[in-house]
C-alpha cells in the first residue's frame, strides 16, 4: 500500500504563487505516475497535472504555462509549482499516486486547500 499526504495551500491574492507537496510512503518502490487534481465546490474533480515515472508531464488545459509539476523519485515527493494563480484556480487540491500491487492501483491524499483572492 501507498499512503499520501498533501502540504502548501493556503490563501494567495491573485497573481500570486503557492507551491504544493505531496509525499508517498509505504511501498514506495511500486510508485509510477503521480499527478495533481483539483475539485471546486459543485464542480466534478479534474486533473490538472500529471508526471510519469520517466517524467513525461501533461496539464490540463486551464493551467498550462502558469503550473508546473515535477517529482523528487529519491523522497517519493511531487510537487506542485503555481504562477500567476487566477481565482478560478480555487478548489481543493489532491494528490494521485498510481502503484502496481499485483494489479494497478492508486492512492488519494485528502486535499489541501487553495484559495485565490480577487
Amino acid at each position: 500500500q501507498v499512503q499520501v499526504v498533501e502540504s502548501g495551500g493556503g490563501l494567495v491574492q491573485a497573481g500570486g504563487s503557492l507551491r504544493l507537496s505531496c509525499v508517498a510512503s509505504g511501498s514506495t518502490d511500486s510508485i509510477n505516475d503521480m499527478g495533481w487534481y483539483r475539485q471546486a465546490p459543485g464542480k466534478q474533480r479534474e486533473l490538472v497535472a500529471g508526471i510519469s515515472s520517466g517524467g513525461s508531464t501533461n496539464y490540463g488545459a486551464s493551467v498550462k504555462g502558469r503550473f508546473t509539476i515535477s517529482r523528487d523519485n529519491a523522497k517519493n515527493t511531487v510537487y506542485l509549482q503555481m504562477n500567476s494563480l487566477k481565482p478560478e484556480d480555487t478548489a481543493v487540491y489532491y494528490c494521485n499516486v498510481a502503484y502496481f500491487a499485483g494489479i494497478f492501483k492508486s492512492s488519494w491524499g485528502q486535499g489541501t486547500q487553495v484559495t485565490v483572492s480577487s
